[in-house]
């Protein structure tokens, strides 16, 4: 059914964007030649944006949209999220900006206009993104009042069929309607056959328990045969990340269940870069803080300025971290929690604690690579064995370097707090992760997350 339109459709997306490049670059050279610059030759500047200039824009905007295609922004899915779509866009726009003022210094084209360029990256970005916004507001719209819908067949007779059917239900934006269900029996290839060879079913959604799985190669070759599409809900559907990664060892396909974007090496340097660079910045900034927090802790109470535990990092390797000692000296730092009214905690420790300063040295651990700015919190090894037997996923947060703050931390879940949900947190950080993401959760951090619940008052001596 949608089928017959949905090559027009994208036809129609590519056309359009092509278009609006081409108007951007326009807006853009009267922008810059005859607003911002203005040009005293106004001949001259309309030569510059019709002519030869109009000609390398029309080029300029074909290699924008073939880049836009080669980051498969023209794939459609209902249920892909905006956020992707949209950085693939910004990465397409970018490349495409890159190799037009290469072309430009390499041709020497003098009097095509870098400034021109720059000023439309942003426009034909937010011009292009935009787009998406509305186009996909409009269809939500749409597809809520019951147009534009696509028509889906479930075959599965468990729980996954019944979770599929729910969720496409709970979101009726989607334009997802799932015109039939089949449990897999002796009749069921019959039905899937005869309800596939008419025209009223878009996809076939292959939701099957494990003890289903038997049918599965029916399924599919019946489905090839009528030339519908087919989707699978795998059985290990609660373990599987968002975007496993697929790899090949002669015809076998092996699926990656734990990759992340940060296994990839580009990823790993740009993180591990603004690490160095952001820690050791803020440790000079901050070193007349730090000299004068551990003076006073040294005034206050007996010990050491620093208290050291070991916590468990990346790859399950155990590290010394370090913080600014907020309590008296105790017998339980290596198997207790602290709490919101810690008896253990010194008066200064206690301010230090709701503000977090206490955190400032990890800095230190930061610059080391025991941890980075931003990841899940680390654990002391005692609650790591405790939570790794009745946490399901628990140990997989290991896989990245531990943060001073991260997804979890400035979602209110710090301290003792519920350990699944951070789990949670720390799992959609790591599937998700992106630099801007970081920078994210650091101005959040900055901007109220360095505050806590801890109340200050209430502190006293502690039995040791």
């Amino acid at each position: 059914m949608i089928q017959k339109y949905q090559k027009t459709l994208n036809r129609l997306n590519v056309l359009s964007d092509g278009v609006l490049i081409l108007l951007c670059y326009l807006f853009s050279a009267w922008l810059w030649l005859d607003v911002i610059r203005q040009t005293e030759d106004n001949l001259a500047a309309l030569d510059r944006i019709t002519g030869k200039g109009l000609f390398i824009a029309i080029v300029y905007a074909a290699w924008t949209v073939a880049l836009l295609s080669a980051f498969r922004i023209y794939r459609t899915s209902r249920v892909h999220g905006t956020g992707r779509v949209y950085r693939r866009i910004l990465a397409g726009n970018g490349i495409a900006l890159v190799t037009a003022a290469s072309a430009l210094y390499l041709f020497r084209l003098e009097d095509f206009s870098r400034g021109v360029l720059a000023v439309y990256f942003a426009t034909s970005s937010a011009a292009l993104i935009g787009k998406r916004f509305f186009v996909r507001l409009l269809l939500r719209k749409i597809r809520a009042r019951g147009y534009n819908l696509k028509h889906i067949l479930v075959v599965g007779g468990g729980d996954l069929a019944k979770r599929y059917k729910e969720n496409v239900d709970a979101r009726p934006d989607l334009g997802i309607h799932v015109e039939q269900m089949l449990t897999p029996d002796k009749d069921m290839l019959a039905q899937l056959e005869g309800a596939l060879y008419g025209t009223g079913i878009d996809e076939v959604i292959m939701a099957l328990e494990p003890t289903e799985l038997f049918v599965t190669t029916d399924i599919i070759r019946v489905c090839e045969k009528c030339g519908t599409k087919i989707s699978v809900v795998p059985f290990y559907n609660d373990v599987i990340p968002t975007r496993p990664t697929i790899d090949t060892i002669g015809n076998l396909k092996l699926i990656q269940l734990r990759t992340t974007p940060l296994d990839e090496p580009l990823n790993a340097f740009i993180k591990r870069s603004f690490d160095v660079v952001a820690s050791a910045l803020l440790l000079i900034v901050a070193s007349p803080l730090l000299l004068a927090v551990a003076i006073a802790i040294k005034m206050t109470s007996p010990g050491p300025v620093l208290f050291k535990q070991q916590r468990i990092g990346l790859n399950k390797k155990p590290f010394v971290m370090y913080k600014f000692r907020s309590m008296h000296v105790n017998n339980a730092q290596d198997t207790a929690w602290s709490t919101q009214t810690d008896a253990r905690r010194t008066k200064l420790g206690a301010f230090l604690r709701k503000t977090s300063i206490d955190e400032l040295p990890q800095l230190w651990n930061t610059l080391r690579g025991d941890m980075s700015l931003v990841g899940p919190r680390p654990e002391i090894p005692y609650f790591v064995e405790r939570f790794r037997e009745t946490v399901p996923l628990y140990m997989v947060k290991y896989q990245v370097r531990p943060g001073m703050t991260g997804w979890a931390q400035i979602h209110g879940l710090r301290g003792d707090t519920s350990i699944p949900a951070r789990v949670e947190h720390d799992l959609w950080y790591i599937e998700n992760w992106s630099f801007l993401l970081d920078l994210q959760i650091l101005a959040r951090t900055l901007l109220g997350g360095m505050i806590n619940q801890e109340q200050i008052g209430g502190s006293g001596r502690a039995a040791l």
